[in-house]
C-alpha cells in the first residue's frame, strides 16, 4: 500500500519535471502575476506578527478536542501537533496575502480556518477586506478567535459548524465573492460542490484558490476536472495550491509553474 507521503513525494517529482518558470507564460496577464506576486518574496510588516503567534501555537503543549466532520469522530490533540501538521507554512501563506492584496479583493471566504494563521494572513491585507472563515471543530475555533484577538485583527466573521450547514448561509449574505480559499475537505466530491456553490457568488474576475491539490488522488481529479471547467479561464499549478481563475479577459491557458 503506497503511504500518502510516497504518493506526495512521487508528485512532487512529477511536479518538478513538469513545472516553467516565467519564460514559458505566454499571457500577459499571467506573466505579472507570477513574476510580481507569486515569485515575490518581499516581507510586509504584519508578517512577524502572525508568524510570532505561528510560533506560540508550535510550542503550546495543551491539547484540545479536534472534531473531524467528515469522519465524525473526535479525537484529544495537543495544539502544538496540529500547528506542525495543519497550518500552511509561511511562503504559501505570505501568498494568499499578496494575492489578495494585488486583486484588491474585498469579499473573501475560507473554507477550513483551522487556528487561524492563514485567515490572518488574508484579513491583514487592510481593515477594509470582509473575511468570512467557516470551521467545523468549535475548540479548535476557539484557539482561532484567540489568535485574531492577539493581532488585533476585527474584520473577521468567525462561523463555526459544518460546513453543510453553514456555508449556504455565509454565501447568501454575501454580495458577491472576490476571493476563495477552499482547505476544508481533502475529497473530491466535497472539494467540486463547495467550488460549485461558492461560484454562484463569483463576479467578473474572482480568484478561487485550492488547498493540497496534489495531496491524493482524489484531490487531483478535483483539480483537473475543476481547472477544465469553461467558467475558468486560467489555472496554475503550484504544487503546494492550485489557482483557478475566473476572468473573461484573461486567455485561457493552463500553467504548472515553479513556486
Amino acid at each position: 500500500m503506497i503511504t500518502r507521503s510516497i504518493f506526495q513525494f512521487f508528485r512532487y517529482l512529477r511536479y518538478l519535471y513538469h513545472a516553467k518558470n516565467e519564460h514559458a507564460v505566454h499571457s500577459p496577464f499571467v506573466y505579472d502575476l507570477y513574476t510580481n506576486i507569486i515569485k515575490e518574496r518581499k516581507p510586509y510588516y504584519i508578517f512577524a506578527n502572525i508568524e510570532s503567534v505561528r510560533s506560540r501555537l508550535l510550542l503550546n503543549n495543551s491539547s484540545i478536542r479536534v472534531t473531524d466532520f467528515g469522519t465524525g469522530q473526535s479525537s484529544k490533540r495537543k495544539i502544538a501537533s496540529i500547528a506542525t501538521n495543519s497550518l500552511k507554512n509561511t511562503k504559501a501563506a505570505e501568498l494568499l496575502f499578496r494575492l489578495v492584496n494585488h486583486f484588491q479583493s474585498k469579499y473573501i471566504l475560507e473554507l477550513g480556518t483551522s487556528l487561524g494563521i492563514t485567515t490572518s494572513y488574508l484579513a491583514a491585507v487592510n481593515a477594509g477586506v470582509e473575511i468570512h472563515t467557516l470551521e467545523g471543530c468549535p475548540e479548535t475555533a476557539e484557539v482561532a478567535r484567540k489568535n485574531f484577538e492577539i493581532l488585533r485583527l476585527e474584520n473577521i466573521t468567525l462561523h463555526v459548524g459544518a460546513f453543510e450547514e453553514t456555508l449556504e448561509g455565509v454565501l447568501n449574505n454575501l454580495p458577491n465573492l472576490d476571493f476563495v480559499f477552499i482547505d476544508g475537505n481533502h475529497r473530491k466530491a466535497p472539494t467540486i460542490q463547495y467550488f460549485e456553490r461558492c461560484l454562484k457568488k463569483a463576479n467578473h474576475s474572482t480568484i478561487f484558490v485550492l488547498d493540497d491539490i496534489h495531496w491524493s488522488s482524489e484531490m487531483e481529479e478535483a483539480w483537473m476536472e475543476l481547472k477544465s471547467r469553461p467558467v475558468v479561464t486560467a489555472s496554475i499549478d503550484l504544487f503546494e495550491v492550485g489557482i483557478l481563475i475566473i476572468d473573461e479577459n484573461v486567455q485561457r491557458q493552463d500553467y504548472i509553474l515553479r513556486f
